[in-house]
């Protein structure tokens, strides 16, 4: 009767829990913990899945944990994050970003979100190769690549939540929020290469992936231009802003159903789509009743999936079933990941003195900065089922909690730190970033 009863939670009903469950534990938080939003939530996730899982060990009749699980795949983080919430939060995120700020920054902002990641992703590859040879894994070569592909993009959702949360100098804020913005976008697509080349089988050929990903990429890019230039002009036209909220989401949802179905980068899309808008649309389209209305429910949507996706990364962690291979190699990955990401921050913006970027400390704060989160982990529970997506797995939980756990509630002391080394280097300019 219970199992039946599970079995026909409807979309509602799951939507409505974790809503429930997020503005419960986000309570909690504030009133008990203190600690930083997306932290506690991460936080309260974990242990709730940590203290189900041990219920379930020490009582036998106790399956919550199985019921909880059953639930987490009936939502299906990876369908719900990429192909629904990832959309919303990258528009919501893009509209805050001032255009003429990050033209001041385009070239280090290209190389981080390009260069950048395929640097990331080619060193984490070969070392967790040489962790794995060290181990006797069973993994074949290829896969090593895929997890340095999932792993090396910043997740913009927990990036921009700095940039709200934390108060980085506004000199920085463009490099920081332009790669936040456009390299998941890169990175999902250099996955879905190397994914297809290790599910398949076939010998990884540099012309071929170059080819998709000029195909994916570019096409992103195309279709948010066009979806931003028609909302652009549709906004323009009129002045009753309860219309003009809801062409805004029928641009991010109609866009990214459009790249879904032909099989092009839907984030990137979305980031060029909510850059137009935020910048064009807020300043020449908009009167300034429907400036702030359009501001204020993009602000609303993006904490409200904030919350519900840092609640569903902790909780996510009942899928996990670590064994000593995949707790050694978890935690191995951790350094590894941050010597990479060191290493391709370096090569963005110091290989060419036009990237350079001129504050002191920028390197620092790009670098732990770098934060993963529900990407990462979205893309790691889409891998076929076998041994090596539990190791993957087990290495993208380690990382991405790391990430959020330690990073994020560093970043801020870090920045304040620097501030006082660097006063006159990195004192915040007046800021544009935000409108």
């Amino acid at each position: 009767m219970h199992e039946t009863a599970s079995a026909a939670l409807s979309a509602f009903d799951i939507a409505a829990l974790l809503v429930v469950t997020a503005a419960f534990l986000g309570w909690f938080n504030h009133h008990f913990l203190r600690l930083p939003h997306v932290i506690g939530l991460t936080v309260m996730g974990a242990l709730a899945a940590t203290g189900l899982m041990l219920a379930n060990a020490l009582l036998p009749g106790v399956t919550v944990d199985d019921r909880v699980a059953r639930l987490l795949e009936e939502l299906n983080f990876t369908e719900t994050l990429l192909q629904g919430m990832l959309s919303f939060l990258l528009f919501a995120g893009a509209l805050h970003v001032d255009l003429e700020r990050l033209r001041s920054a385009w070239l280090p902002v290209l190389l981080l979100s390009t260069v950048g990641v395929i640097v990331s992703t080619v060193l984490v590859g070969f070392a967790t190769m040489g962790v794995g040879l060290l181990l006797g894994l069973p993994i074949a070569p290829i896969w090593y690549f895929v997890f340095g592909a999932l792993i090396s993009p910043t997740d913009p959702v927990s990036v921009l939540g700095v940039l709200r949360e934390e108060n980085v100098p506004a000199s920085l804020q463009s490099a920081v929020a332009g790669e936040s913005l456009f390299n998941d976008g890169v990175g999902i697509v250099v996955f879905t290469i190397l994914l297809g080349a290790a599910i398949t089988g076939a010998e990884f050929s540099l012309a071929e992936g170059a080819r998709l990903f000029a195909i994916e990429a570019g096409g992103g890019v195309v279709v948010g231009l066009v979806f931003g230039w028609i909302g652009y002009r549709a906004l323009a036209s009129m002045d009753e802003y309860t219309l003009e909220v809801l062409i805004t989401l029928a641009i991010v949802m109609g866009g990214y159903a459009l790249c879904s179905a032909f099989h092009i980068s839907g984030p990137l899309a979305m980031a060029v789509a909510g850059l137009l808008i935020g910048n064009q649309g807020v300043t020449y389209a908009m009167s300034d009743v429907t400036r702030d209305y359009v501001i204020k429910f993009w602000e609303l949507v993006d904490e409200l999936l904030n919350s519900v996706l840092f609640l569903l990364i902790g909780l996510e962690m009942i899928a996990l079933v670590p064994g000593l291979d995949d707790l050694v190699f978890g935690l191995a990955v951790i350094p590894l990941t941050l010597l990479a990401r060191a290493i391709a921050v370096t090569i963005s913006t110091k290989a060419i003195p036009a990237a350079r970027l001129s504050e002191k400390g920028a390197g620092r704060v790009l670098w732990w900065g770098g934060l993963r989160g529900g990407i990462s982990i979205a893309l790691a529970l889409s891998l076929p089922p076998g041994e090596t997506r539990e190791l993957i797995l087990a290495a993208t939980f380690g990382a991405v909690l790391f990430s959020v756990l330690v990073q994020r509630a560093t970043l801020g002391r870090m920045i304040a730190k620097l501030k006082e080394d660097h006063a006159p280097a990195v004192e915040d300019l007046p800021s544009k970033a935000v409108h």
